[in-house]
């Protein structure tokens, strides 16, 4: 055989050789030309065989391809390697996955060698300075697959390898491109690991806890390590149920137990995640315990009085609701008594606030000391307390509750060395017969207060139905009064002063007047009390003082205007701008305006009080005290301002010629008057023989109905044109 026909016998050989199963085959050679011909029966058993083996190695072919197609579409990345770890088949994500040496890919080549191609390339960052060790742990884990493990490439993926071995001694691999896996976990891990929210990560299934970030090692005061022992369920205090629900917005009150035994308050978010293969439950652990502690303190606040830790208005009225409804079931009774300290802001004036504060607090923990443990006790204002008494069957044991209270209350205090005693009175309203609302018996508890107050201080009084009706109509006088002020329906009348001397008018004391549109004129005793109680006062009062220096301006020039004033008038503060501006705008010299103040005033020793009565005479302006000889009457208002005027009381004037007691003192007080060099008036002069004992003790002026009733501005023009002697009988014109 010639050397070219070898040759192309060789060239047929090798494109004959096909691969089975990644190994070559070698089919069988075509019988030489000049071999020994074989019978037709054996020539056509050959074709036969040939045409057999040319079915397999397409159908291996076929399903090569078949094979190719399969694991192409898959998105991990397959390859299959020999014993010898040669590549059979890849798909294209395998190829896609290492980009940067698919060149090398081709059948028979060994994984080996392109491993060491991409680590000279620089395909896989781990190995950078050390590539011998890297290859040889990689070949390990190729060779003696295990558990899974993760690859990073040059261009940052991470692709996660899992390679099982088949039963001829191959390699099987799948990669998984955890890119994004990984970078959310690096999110976790950031969000968890650094958020200073309590952490922690449980099994779904076992409870353990998996992991912890650093605030909850810190707030719970357990280490890693200890943590990792314990389940979920060992943290909680008294639940046994688990911390998580379906809604991950919704958040679970729970307790839990810190290392130290310490119970704190948690609201729990909790959310599902899968914690490295398992499923398990994230929870972010908020602590409430000073939220809840906060709003505890809130609650307590909102309900109780901050000064003695009583409960309050709001708070006693639930309680009441809910005895009120136990009693409504028996034939049971409920006592409301609303109990106000007499006098007590004479303490707070005199003593201070801090001796009044202590005092408040002593008395209601003498009240509590007097009640049982069913029994209310509320404070509701600043001077009173509310006790509410279940289980009472008749009124007689309500008094004698009411007496014991009473005498408890006015034992003495002993407050920083001062020795304080107070005094108290009490209303009393009784379910069902004055009510059966918490609100009604309060108010009709207060209405009875109120009567014993009025009657008689330091006792109590029962509810009476007359009593809510007065009440409607102190209310209906309130109403109406704030309209009378609107309305500018207030009008001043005027009361002579008379020179007993002479008998000449000297001036008018401006008396306010309320002519009703439906009631006629209403008394000043029935309005007056309800402006002062309402604050009223200070809007009358400055109408009152604006009208009469307009009167007065329009008199004779020797003819002065006396103008009372409330306490309350000076609290305000701008009293002293009111009657500045007053005679400014009415033209009236200040010396023909004298204004009149009680004793009451005084009681107060304000500085700013004195300030603004020295600041008013320093104008021109007169002051007179008014009803001297009542009240809490003391020599020393009278050394501490200079006043220009002291009228005498009416109820020491009023029968003055019967009474000799009543003349010793009218004549005491006029010889004060002249020692100091004031005016004395007297008011209330109702008789000739009250008019001749005021001159013959040396009076100076008097005051009353025996000279003439209290007239409108327009009449009084025409009173000054008849002013005579009044020490005859011609004087009698004036009168009334």
């Amino acid at each position: 055989m010639s050397t070219k026909k070898r040759r192309t016998l060789g060239k047929s050989k090798q494109a004959a050789i096909v691969r089975f199963r990644g190994r070559p085959v070698k089919p069988v050679a075509k019988p030489l030309a000049k071999r020994e011909r074989r019978p037709p029966a054996a020539t056509g058993e050959i074709a036969r065989k040939r045409a057999e083996v040319d079915a397999v190695l397409a159908e291996a072919r076929k399903s090569h391809e078949r094979l190719r197609e399969a694991i192409d579409i898959l998105p991990q990345g397959v390859v299959f390697l020999d014993a010898d770890g040669r590549y059979i088949l890849w798909n294209k994500k395998y190829a896609e996955m290492y980009g940067r040496s698919s060149d090398l890919f081709r059948p028979g080549a060994r994984l080996e060698d392109t491993i060491r191609v991409g680590v000279a390339r620089g395909d896989y960052p781990e190995a950078i300075g050390r590539e011998e060790e890297w290859i040889a742990a990689r070949l390990k884990k190729l060779y003696q697959p295990g558990e899974r493990h993760e690859q990073t490439l040059a261009d940052g993926r991470v692709i996660l390898i899992d390679e099982r071995l088949t039963e001829d001694g191959g390699i099987i691999g799948l990669r998984v491109d955890i890119t994004e896996l990984k970078q959310r976990e690096a999110s976790f891990r950031l969000l968890f690991d650094s958020n200073p929210v309590p952490m922690i990560v449980c099994a779904l299934g076992d409870e353990r806890i998996l992991a912890v970030n650093d605030a909850a090692i810190q707030h719970y005061g357990y280490s890693r390590s200890e943590f990792e022992k314990l389940t979920i369920r060992s943290l909680q205090a008294f639940d046994a149920g688990l911390p998580w629900t379906g809604d991950e917005r919704v958040a679970t009150a729970w307790k839990h137990v810190r290392a130290d035994g310490t119970l704190i308050d948690l609201a729990i978010y909790s959310r599902q995640l899968i914690y490295g293969d398992r499923p398990a439950i994230l929870l972010a652990l908020m602590d409430t315990t000073e939220r809840r502690r906060a709003e505890a303190r809130l609650t307590f606040m909102a309900q109780h009085d901050g000064l003695t830790g009583l409960p309050n208005r709001n708070l006693l009225r639930q309680q009441m609701d809910e005895i009120l409804l136990r009693t409504r079931r028996n034939a049971e009774q409920v006592a409301v008594l609303v109990l106000g300290l007499d006098h007590f802001k004479a303490v707070n004036d005199t003593l201070g606030h801090g001796i009044g504060d202590k005092l408040l607090r002593g008395v209601g923990k003498r009240l509590r000391s007097m009640l049982r443990d069913d029994d209310a006790l509320a404070r509701l204002n600043s001077d009173e307390f509310a006790v509410v008494q279940s289980g009472v069957t008749r009124p007689e044991d309500v008094a004698f509750l009411a007496r014991r209270l009473l005498d408890a209350i006015g034992d003495p205090y002993l407050l920083d060395g001062h020795s304080v005693v107070i005094g108290a009175s009490i209303g009393i309203a009784m379910s069902p017969g004055d009510g059966d609302e918490s609100e009604k018996l309060l108010k009709n508890a207060d209405l009875a207060l109120s009567r014993a107050k009025n009657d008689s201080r330091g006792t109590f009084s029962f509810f009476e139905a007359g009593m809510d009706a007065r009440a409607q109509s102190r209310r209906k006088i309130e109403t109406e009064l704030r309209e009378a002020v609107q309305g500018d329906t207030l009008r001043p009348y005027y009361q002579p002063l008379v020179d007993l001397s002479s008998g000449r008018i000297t001036g008018f004391e401006a008396l306010v007047r309320w002519p009703h549109p439906e009631r006629g004129m209403i008394s000043p005793a029935e309005f007056i009390p309800v402006a002062e109680e309402t604050g009223l006062i200070n809007a009358v009062g400055g109408l009152m003082l604006r009208r009469a220096c307009m009167d007065a301006a329009q008199w004779p020039d020797d003819v002065h205007v006396a103008v009372n004033l409330s306490p309350l008038q000076f609290r305000v503060g701008n009293l002293l701008s009111l009657v500045v501006d007053t005679l400014k705008q009415s033209g009236l010299p200040a010396r023909r305006l004298e204004l009149e103040i009680t004793e009451t005033l005084l009681l107060e020793k304000s500085s700013e009080v004195l300030a603004t009565l020295h600041a008013l005479r320093a104008l021109g302006v007169r002051i007179s005290m008014d009803d001297f000889g009542t009240g809490y009457s003391s020599l020393s208002y009278l050394r501490s301002f200079p006043f220009d005027k002291i009228k005498i009381d009416q109820s020491f004037v009023r029968d003055l010629g019967a009474y000799p007691d009543a003349q010793a003192i009218v004549r005491s007080i006029i010889s004060l008057g002249k020692g100091l060099g004031v005016t004395i008036t007297a008011e209330g002069v109702e008789t000739e023989a009250e008019v001749n004992c005021l001159r013959n003790e040396g009076c100076h002026e008097g005051q009353g109905f025996l000279f003439s009733r209290a007239r409108p501005n327009a009449e009084i023009v025409g009173l000054l044109k008849t002013q005579g002697n009044w020490s005859s009988p011609a004087g009698a014109a004036l009168v009334a």
